[in-house]
């Protein structure tokens, strides 16, 4: 039996269910577990006709006693401060409704049936008065529980009451000393706790109708007598024995007489063994989990399980997503349990759960020419979460591009894969079925005696580079077929084959991004436009630029439209947090070679991890101009940093080397120029450095200006940002520059240290 179902097998009474959130910060993904927990536990009680209500509220009435690293500079002075009081950060309204809504938005998502209510309100219209005179009048009875529980004697002089001060406005800071029956006395303590200072001020006034309110584990224990709750679950930190949970439950019985509620806990979401935690950037928020979850598969990751089961779920880099999406389709054609949690996880309209795997639609996602396929299995829904995890999530294995020249790694085919190759270019020709071609693949491995294995091998080798990849027949025909038979002949060892590239380079002529060089291996710039030093080369052979020279460009200081893409970029990372950055492995390989250089990344950020720093601490971005900003959408996209200079100010050729303690560079908005330590990494022309540390800062002399009209730009690529990588960010690059400032690009590569 389904856990819910047992837990609540043998209730035939009317029931009132509730939970809480206290609106202070971001709502991280495991804030959602309880109220979905409780949400399904009042469907059932639905199902089987038993009165039940089930409110949720928002405790702002607690007052801030900690700040996102994003507020501390705006909200510090509100510390101490009732959420109600404080103002949001947005501006307009309170701090407690400006993440109360927040919440409130993924309540709706979820499809979470509740009454909403809000402590403060409570408190204002005396909703608590009758309970804070009880607790007030057996203050002695809530000292003794709480010395049973934290084996400690509680002072006669403490009572259970904060009261706002009448002179600073904070509530955190207040200490109630005594009651008189009608007012209680209290003093504002200048180093009552450690996060807020008081004002000192003392008196008597009246502790009712949201002049105060009591500490949270009474209140808790208030809200159910009060309400008359007799469901409450409670998440594993509260839970645990001697916590604030069982404080509550003893409260309830022994100070208010009454009846427990049923005891639930629940254990928390771990990521990578570890409690997630949004301070240490472990987990998803709320809104990022939904996005690319869904409402139904988040419900389902939350209920999938009995309560008192952790949850391993590590988005970054691994399956834990697409496995959230096979267990829900297995869940929709299966019996029990499973399907017992999927019908509970139904949101809304009911949505039609596909029989194709989400790794495939993943993969398809990736392939161009895929559409009606998409279209025809009904995965328009799961299309969107596919591209997401491929773009956030997914590790690199999982990604792939489809190279515009033969991979290098072609070069250790075999005789019998090359062979392999070429006899499927010969009958592309044929009419086929993307099932049909798969199984021929398979035929046309035994008929040349080569493992399936090794053959499928040679098909991904020869197009994206890596040796595994999509289902290959459906691969090989989401592709140009011209494309593809010259591939296949280039990589097969037919060295008259021309180095065509169908459909791919048609599209890149059409914008420009042809290249000068078209040999066979990857080194693509001219050495007298750019080099990588063999020094360089020596130490980080996984060095990989990319190069490309736009001349003819109209460059202005704001386009109305490109500020509304900008606002659209924005918004999409609305809930990136500083500490997700660090997860990221193009953040992360950055990270590493500056602290190979001697370069302390705390103080120095790579030039993407500063930009979406300040997109997390919710700062305006800077607006530079039309190419700037452009091409500073890409490097959000897709965290890898890109420069672009005035060509016209460069004296060719450059090159990326190490730096000498007797190089300098004049930063751009400094007054004096900056000297380099031995062995950072820079950009040098032949009149000095013009870029330091990957992008980190550009020199004055070749600054991008309004004035400038031919555009040299470069990407740079360090360990897990591959020259792929970089190559799909140079191009993305340069088509968001040619879209807003015009121009023809006449130079396009990407230089690598290992050739």
């Amino acid at each position: 039996m389904f856990w819910a179902d047992t837990l609540l097998q043998n209730i035939k009474d009317p029931q009132v269910i509730n939970d809480s959130f206290t609106p202070s910060g971001m709502v991280h993904m495991g804030s959602l577990k309880g109220p979905v927990i409780h949400d399904v536990l009042y469907k059932i009680l639905k199902e089987k006709k038993i009165p039940t209500k089930f409110i949720y509220g928002f405790d702002d009435a607690d007052p801030i006693d900690g700040l996102s690293p994003n507020l501390q500079m705006s909200h510090s002075q509100y510390l101490g401060i009732p959420l109600f009081m404080a103002p949001a950060p947005s501006g307009s309204g309170s701090f407690g409704d400006y993440f109360a809504e927040k919440m409130k938005f993924l309540l709706d998502s979820l499809g979470i049936e509740a009454e909403i209510y809000k402590t403060s309100e409570l408190y204002k219209k005396g909703t608590f008065n009758k309970a804070i005179q009880y607790v007030l009048d057996n203050a002695q009875k809530v000292r003794k529980v709480y010395g049973e529980i934290y084996k400690k004697e509680i002072s006669s002089t403490w009572f259970p009451m904060q009261v706002i001060c009448p002179n600073c406005g904070k509530l955190g800071t207040t200490k109630v000393t005594g009651w008189d029956g009608k007012e209680v006395s209290f003093s504002c303590e200048e180093n009552l706790v450690k996060w807020a200072k008081g004002c000192s001020t003392q008196g008597k006034l009246s502790p009712f109708d949201g002049n105060g309110k009591m500490p949270w584990k009474v209140e808790w224990a208030a809200k159910w007598w009060t309400f008359g709750v007799t469901i409450e679950g409670a998440g594993k930190d509260h839970a645990s024995a001697g916590g604030s949970y069982d404080v509550a439950m003893k409260l309830t019985a022994d100070v208010f007489n009454a009846k427990q509620p049923l005891k639930l806990a629940y254990e928390f979401f771990l990521s990578g063994g570890k409690k997630m935690s949004s301070s240490k950037g472990l987990g998803l928020t709320g809104e990022a989990l939904l996005e690319v979850l869904g409402p139904q598969r988040s419900r389902f990751l939350m209920i999938k399980s009995p309560p008192n089961q952790a949850v391993e779920f590590t988005p970054y880099g691994t399956d834990s997503i697409p496995k959230i999406f096979d267990d829900f389709q297995k869940a929709a054609f299966s019996e029990g349990d499973q399907k017992r949690a999927f019908n509970l996880s139904r949101v809304g309209q009911e949505e039609k759960v596909p029989s194709v795997r989400f790794t495939t639609l993943a993969q398809w996602v990736q392939m161009p020419n895929m559409e009606n396929s998409v279209k025809k299995q009904g995965l328009e829904e799961w299309e969107k979460y596919a591209k997401i995890w491929v773009e956030r999530y997914a590790p690199e294995s999982e990604k792939f591009t489809v190279q515009k020249s033969v991979p290098d790694a072609v070069k250790n085919l075999t005789e019998k894969q090359k062979k392999y190759l070429k006899k499927i270019s010969s009958e592309l020709d044929k009419t086929w079925e993307a099932e049909a071609f798969q199984k021929h693949l398979y035929d046309l491995a035994k008929e040349i005696g080569i493992s399936s294995k090794d053959a499928f091998a040679a098909i991904y080798l020869s197009l994206i580079g890596k040796d595994h990849g999509p289902k290959a027949g459906w691969f090989v025909f989401s592709l140009d077929k011209e494309f593809v038979k010259k591939r296949f002949e280039e990589a097969g060892g037919n060295p008259n084959s021309p180095s065509l590239r169908g459909l791919e380079e048609s599209a890149a002529i059409s914008m420009g991004l042809l290249r000068l060089a078209r040999n066979d291996d990857r080194k693509q710039i001219s050495p007298d436009i750019f080099s990588i030093s063999e020094e360089l080369k020596n130490k980080f052979p996984s060095t990989s630029v990319g190069i490309a020279v736009i001349k003819g460009v109209n460059i202005e200081k704001s386009n109305q439209d490109l500020e509304k893409e900008k606002a659209e970029v924005l918004k999409s990372l609305d809930s990136l947090t500083t500490e997700q950055l660090g997860q990221f492995p193009e953040i992360i390989s950055y990270r590493k070679l500056y602290k190979e250089t001697g370069i302390d990344w705390h103080s120095r950020r790579p030039s993407p991890e500063a930009l979406l720093r300040r997109v997390a601490l919710k700062k305006d971005l800077y607006n530079v101009n039309t190419c700037v900003d452009a091409y500073n959408l890409i490097v959000m996209k897709h965290r890898v940093s890109i420069g672009a200079f005035d060509y016209d100010k460069i004296v060719f050729p450059t090159m990326l080397k190490f730096t000498t303690s007797e190089d300098e560079i004049h930063l751009l908005g400094e007054d004096e120029v900056t000297k380099f330590k031995t062995g950072e990494i820079a950009y040098f022309d032949q009149k000095g450095a013009f870029n330091m540390d990957y992008n980190y800062r550009d020199a004055q002399r070749t600054a991008v200006q309004l004035t400038t009209k031919n555009v040299y730009i470069n990407v740079d690529g360090i360990f897990d940002i591959a020259p792929q990588k970089v190559e799909q960010v140079l191009k993305e690059a340069c088509e968001k520059i040619i879209k807003y400032c015009g121009g023809k690009l006449e130079v396009f590569g990407v230089e690598t240290a290992y050739l």
